[in-house]
């Protein structure tokens, strides 16, 4: 059987098709209440959320929710490969790592890329700078060989950070995000990684697509170059593509019990695997919670949650719906909070607590999304 696995997974290599196996390691909330950080962390989280999405020129990119649910992966960068921790990103378009030029303690709590230890590197004097809501990313861009999972992309351009202010990510349990989003919101003008994929022939179709799992469960994985059959047994739903920027949809309406809720008259998501919760307008928040039983900060009974009705998702003619078991998270300190958030923007951002239902597929010939419901 081992044999036969080793097999498969060489012959998927060879034809351009690679699984990287994700996990899901100790939530960022867990790691601030440990070290007493949460209580500043959320007074902050707000203004973060309200500025993810405030600049369209490319060169600002905010942070997203971590807090609840992180799915990391393992990339090498340079020759011989140097090992780091990331979040794949449908929400971003770049990758950047922690450098030891870098003096901020979130470096120093990281692996941290040395440039002089690969002979493959090499160096810009091209700048690269992400602000966001609570402070920024600042760095310089270099060229390198970036391997991620059986995937070995030549010559691809990356930031090496030079600093990395504020708690979150020196609390970040990952190293850094390789960003999966569309060029043209990459700061730099950097070509993202999965572009140069497609312009080198490393997969065999020109998409990819993300499993999440659910309650802790093992065996998330992103799947570079074709869809998997075993998660699509219900059929696939494509949705075409609003915008060539992030992974951007329009939504049609949301409902609970057949009554619309929110998103009168139709609206605009993206699919965001960086983003943790559901992001929604702050109009909304109130009736979300008052149509799914929660207080006015989002808490639920635990014990109602198999009473909770689901909430509808309306795209492309289609409905998606969202049961209780999905929507409502359980904290550590033993209480149920809704998975949504608001900012002061008129987009919705679909991240993990609605993406653990749908596999997910990311289409760049057609510019298309598919979503396929889990078994």
């Amino acid at each position: 059987l081992k044999l036969l696995l080793l097999l498969n997974l060489v012959a998927l290599a060879q034809c351009g098709v690679f699984r990287v196996p994700l996990w899901r390691g100790k939530s960022l909330r867990q790691t601030l209440e440990e070290k007493g950080l949460l209580e500043s962390y959320l007074q902050q989280q707000q203004a973060r959320l309200e500025d993810k999405f405030a600049a369209s020129n490319g060169d600002r990119e905010a942070m997203r929710n971590y807090m609840d649910n992180e799915y990391f992966g393992n990339i090498t960068i340079g020759t011989p490969g140097q090992v780091f921790t990331v979040i794949f990103d449908t929400g971003s378009a770049n990758l950047w790592v922690p450098s030891i030029y870098c003096n901020s303690s979130a470096c120093y709590n990281h692996h941290r890329f040395n440039p002089n230890m690969s002979s493959t590197f090499v160096g810009t004097n091209r700048s690269l700078s992400i602000t966001y809501g609570t402070g920024s990313m600042t760095g310089v861009l270099g060229y390198d060989t970036v391997t991620v999972y059986e995937i070995t992309i030549r010559n691809q351009i990356f930031g090496l950070s030079v600093t990395e202010p504020g708690n979150v990510f020196t609390q970040a349990p990952f190293d850094s995000i390789l960003g999966l989003a569309y060029p043209s919101i990459s700061a730099s003008q950097a070509t993202p990684v999965f572009d140069n994929m497609i312009a080198q022939k490393l997969v065999e179709k020109n998409l990819f697509s993300v499993y999440l799992t659910r309650k802790g469960a093992t065996g998330s994985f992103i799947l570079f170059g074709a869809i998997d059959p075993k998660y699509t047994s219900k059929g696939i739903n494509w949705i075409p593509l609003s915008a060539r920027t992030y992974w951007q949809i329009s939504m049609q309406s949301v409902t609970v019990n057949g009554l619309p809720i929110a998103c009168f008259g139709g609206c605009q998501a993206i699919l965001d695997t960086g983003t943790s919760r559901i992001v929604v307008p702050r109009r909304y928040l109130p009736s979300i919670q008052f149509f799914l039983g929660a207080d006015s900060n989002g808490q639920v009974m635990c014990f109602a949650i198999r009473f909770l009705p689901d909430i509808v998702f309306r795209i492309n003619g289609k409905s998606f719906p969202l049961s209780s078991e999905s929507y409502v998270l359980k904290q550590s300190d033993g209480s149920c909070i809704l998975g949504f958030e608001s900012m002061d923007s008129e987009l919705w951002i679909l991240g993990d607590v609605f993406l653990r239902q749908y596999y997910s597929i990311y289409d760049r010939d057609n510019n298309r999304v598919g979503l396929a419901s889990v078994p």
